[in-house]
């Protein structure tokens, strides 16, 4: 089971590179932030950082999980920390059962906590591990958090997948209860709707990332390890990111909301801001540029996209994050429908 668990991981990478995002549109294309004609700050006044779970970011963006768990994606994870340290970022490891389970893996999570000693990094396992893993997860990279992850089409879409889901719910309260850091659970792309939101809160989580389809999409990764025809539905389920985190942010929940799916441009990040997100999340987009066009380019991503947010910011008024929240957005098409017909009230 060891030895296919580290298989796995290899092979998501792969596919992950392989794979395109979608099939379906994350939404973002449906928001649109509203110009600001009498600019009235100076772009070097504008302010990108925010503090979360008592660690300061340069920017409200965190480097999400990716991988770890199988020999040489040390590699990955070193680079990545290297990254999130020189620009400021936070950052999550993959899924950390394969570390857990085998020793002689666990160097390739603790390597992001090597190289970026005093940063944001989130510990990663799925939330129906036992309380003990969960802990032995945290302990491992010394993690400021912990994301659990919703990977219920993925797993259904794996050959070894589970189906078996019972108890989910109370097994996410009972590590809540015993992790001494905050917990946030996080799908891995197909959305968390209200009716999820609203149950997750009840469980004394301190973060939800919405994790909407538009993304990197599992589904569409295990098919194509082991191509299941009867499956190929599963490519097309889920709800957009941006429907996703409206979903949530229209509950006012005491709980920090973390967007992400299909996040690739500035432009995105500002809109999931404005939709109400604490911060984004980015994985797809960076694994592809750092393994395709090296570290020297995923810089100048980084760089650009962290520019292009200010300029943002400047052209609609906001001189910080806080004040992006309360930002006018008109919301239409497709989105503005869904909304409409969920009684989710886009006008807010």
């Amino acid at each position: 089971m060891k030895e296919i668990r580290e298989n796995r991981k290899l092979d998501h990478i792969e596919q992950a590179l392989k794979s395109k995002a979608g099939p379906l549109s994350p939404g973002w294309e449906d928001i649109h932030l509203v110009h600001q004609a009498v600019v009235n700050s100076n772009i070097e006044d504008v302010n990108t950082s925010i503090t979360l779970f008592d660690k300061k970011l340069a920017a409200p963006i965190i480097i999400n999980a990716i991988t770890g768990g199988a020999e040489g994606l040390e590699k990955i994870n070193c680079l990545l920390a290297e990254i999130a340290k020189e620009f400021g970022l936070g950052m999550a490891v993959g899924s950390q059962t394969a570390g857990v389970m085998n020793i002689n893996l666990q160097s390739t999570y603790k390597i992001a906590r090597e190289k970026n000693p005093t940063g944001l990094i989130f510990a990663n396992v799925s939330a129906d591990v036992k309380p003990k893993l969960a802990l032995d997860a945290i302990e491992m990279i010394e993690a400021d958090a912990l994301q659990l992850h919703l990977n219920s089409v993925q797993e259904l879409a794996m050959k070894e997948g589970n189906s078996n889901f019972r108890g989910l719910a109370e097994n996410i309260q009972s590590i809540c209860q015993r992790v001494s850091v905050p917990v946030i659970v996080k799908e891995v792309g197909n959305g968390i709707s209200q009716e999820t939101a609203r149950k997750l809160a009840q469980l004394g989580i301190r973060g939800i990332d919405t994790g909407g389809s538009g993304g990197t999409n599992f589904a569409s990764i295990e098919l194509a390890r082991f191509n299941q025809q009867k499956l190929e539905f599963l490519k097309w389920w889920g709800i957009s990111s941006a429907i996703s985190l409206i979903e949530t942010t229209s509950l006012g929940l005491d709980t920090l909301i973390f967007a992400s799916g299909g996040i690739t441009q500035a432009t995105h990040v500002m809109k999931a801001l404005s939709l109400g997100a604490d911060a984004v999340g980015i994985a797809g987009s960076i694994l592809d540029i750092l393994i395709n066009k090296g570290m020297t380019e995923l810089k100048n991503y980084i760089s650009n996209m962290l520019y292009e947010l200010k300029i943002l910011m400047l052209l609609t008024g906001a001189k910080n994050i806080d004040e992006i929240k309360k930002l006018p957005v008109v919301v239409t098409g497709f989105t503005r429908e869904w909304c409409e017909q969920r009684h989710v009230e886009v006008s807010k």
